[in-house]
C-alpha cells in the first residue's frame, strides 16, 4: 500500500461554526512523509501546525490545535474526511482560525477531496497498532481499544431527548463505509443550549442550515438522513479525532458517550501502548529534497533519499559526474571530488533527517556546529555514486550528534562525526 496525497488543489468556503468567521479552506498536495499539516494563510509567514495530538488543547465542544492567535478550532470534520479516505500527506490551507462548517457534516470535505483526486507517493503508510488493550475514562466518556489489523468502531450515546435517547452503531471504517455511513451525518444541538453557548463565545455561526436543531420534543426545520444520525455523527467525530495520532489507526474501539477531549486522551494512551513502527524504505526525489533543504545548484549535493527511519537513520545518494563545476579547477586533468564537498554531502543528507524531527521544516534550517574524527579513505572520481549513511547518535531538543559514512561500491571513502542544531531561518 502506497502513501496518498491529493492530485491537485481544491477549495471550499463558508463560515465557521463557533467563531462565525468566513474561511476559505484549500487542500494542497504534500510530499511523502510530511503528514497532515494546517497552514494559516491569514497570518504573517503562513505558519503551519501539524494535525497531531501533541499540539491538541482541551476545548469545549470542539477539537483545538495550538493556542493564541495561531490556534485552529473545530478541525474534527475536516480531519474525519482526510482520515476516512486514507490520506497520509496533505497541506490544509485556511484563511481563518476555523474551517467552514458547511452543512455540519464531513461530506462536503470528502466530496472536495474526491474532486481533487488522489496521487500515490513513495513509501508506505504508518499505522498505529496496539501491543495491548487500552481503557480510558474521561468524565462520562469511556473507551476501550483492543489490538486489531483495521479500524473497527462501536459507538454508543444516550441523550435525554425523545428523538435521540440511547443509540448504538458499529462500523468497520474504510473509505467506502465512511463515505456511505458516516461522512454525511450532521452535528446537532438543543435549542436549550443556545443562550449558554453563545454567552461563552461559541456557536456564533450555527444555523438550521448547518446544525440539526432539536426543541423539547423533535427536530426543527430539517429531516434526518438516518433515524440514528446522532450516533453516526459522534462516530464521525471519533474518526476525525483519531487522525491526531499522526498516522492511520488500526484498532477495535468501543466508545461510550465519546467527547472530543475523551478521544484525544484515548489517542495519547494508544500512542503510549503502540507497537514500534517497522523500518520502511522511504524514497525522496530531488523535488522533495529541495522542499526540505535550502541549498541549490551548484551546492545541492544530494540527488535522492532511498531510505529514512524517523529520528534514527537515513541513506542518501550523490551521483558524481564529470560535469560537476568543481572538477574544472580541482586537480585539472586528474579529477577528484574535494574532500570538503564529500563531507558537505554527508552533512546535507543528515540535514534532511534532522528536518524530519521538527514540526515546521519550511521555517527551519540546520547549522552544523562541529566535525570530529573525519577520515578520508580513498578518492572519489567522476562516475562514482556516493551512498551516504547517517545515524543519529544523540538527540536533545534541537541539538543532535550524528555519525556519517560515505561509500562507493560498498567501500568506505569517508567517515565523520558531526554535531548540528536546528534553528529558525
Amino acid at each position: 500500500m502506497a502513501r496518498r496525497t491529493v492530485a491537485g488543489p481544491v477549495t471550499v468556503d463558508g463560515i465557521g461554526l463557533h467563531l462565525g468567521r468566513a474561511c476559505a479552506l484549500t487542500f494542497q498536495p504534500a510530499p511523502s512523509g510530511s503528514g497532515i499539516r494546517f497552514r494559516r494563510t491569514d497570518l504573517p509567514g503562513a505558519p503551519e501546525t501539524p494535525a497531531h495530538v501533541r499540539v491538541a488543547i482541551a476545548a469545549e465542544r470542539r477539537t483545538q490545535l495550538g493556542e493564541g492567535d495561531g490556534a485552529l478550532h473545530t478541525v474534527e470534520h475536516v480531519l474525519a474526511a482526510v482520515a476516512g479516505l486514507g490520506i497520509d500527506d496533505l497541506v490544509i490551507e485556511m484563511s481563518a482560525a476555523e474551517p467552514p462548517i458547511m452543512d455540519g457534516s464531513a461530506e462536503p470535505f470528502r466530496a472536495a477531496l474526491m474532486r481533487a483526486g488522489f496521487s500515490e507517493l513513495e513509501g508506505h503508510p504508518t499505522v498505529l497498532q496496539l501491543r495491548d488493550s487500552v481503557r480510558v475514562v474521561d468524565g462520562e466518556s469511556v473507551y476501550v481499544a483492543h489490538p486489531a489489523d483495521r479500524l473497527e468502531l462501536e459507538v454508543a450515546i444516550d441523550f435525554p431527548h425523545p428523538r435521540i435517547g440511547a443509540q448504538r452503531g458499529s462500523w468497520t471504517v474504510d473509505a467506502d463505509t465512511f463515505s456511505r455511513e458516516l461522512a454525511p451525518a450532521r452535528t446537532f444541538g438543543m435549542l436549550s443550549w443556545v443562550e449558554d453557548l453563545r454567552a461563552k463565545g461559541l456557536i456564533q455561526g450555527a444555523s438550521k442550515e448547518n446544525t440539526i436543531v432539536l426543541d423539547g420534543t423533535d427536530v426543527v426545520g430539517t429531516t434526518l438522513r438516518w433515524p440514528d444520525e446522532f450516533v453516526r455523527h459522534k462516530a464521525m467525530d471519533v474518526v476525525g479525532d483519531l487522525a491526531l495520532a499522526g498516522m492511520r489507526v488500526a484498532a477495535r474501539i468501543t466508545a461510550t458517550k465519546p467527547s472530543h477531549r475523551g478521544t484525544v486522551t484515548l489517542v495519547r494512551e494508544m500512542l503510549a501502548h503502540a507497537l514500534p513502527q517497522r523500518s520502511e524504505a522511504r524514497v525522496l526525489g530531488i523535488e522533495d529534497i529541495m522542499r526540505i533543504l535550502p541549498h541549490r545548484y551548484p551546492f545541492l549535493l544530494v540527488d535522492k533519499i532511498v531510505e529514512m527511519e524517523d529520528k534514527k537513520r537515513i541513506v542518501g545518494i550523490k551521483n558524481v559526474t564529470i560535469n560537476e563545476p568543481f572538477f574544472q579547477g580541482h586537480f585539472p586533468g586528474h579529477p577528484i571530488m574535494p574532500g570538503v564537498l564529500i563531507v558537505e554531502a554527508m552533512a546535507q543528507v543528515g540535514g534532511v533527517l534532522l528536518m524530519g524531527t521538527v514540526d515546521d521544516p519550511e521555517s527551519k534550517v540546520v547549522y552544523f556546529m562541529s566535525l570530529d574524527n573525519i577520515k578520508f579513505r580513498r578518492p572519489v572520481k567522476p562516475g562514482d555514486q556516493l551512498r551516504i549513511e547517517v545515524d543519529i547518535k544523540q538527540l536533545r531538543s534541537t541539538v543532535c550528534r550524528i555519525a556519517a559514512v560515505a561509500k562507493v561500491d560498498g567501500v568506505v571513502v569517508c567517515e565523520a562525526e558531526m554535531a548540528a542544531m536546528v534553528r529558525d531561518r
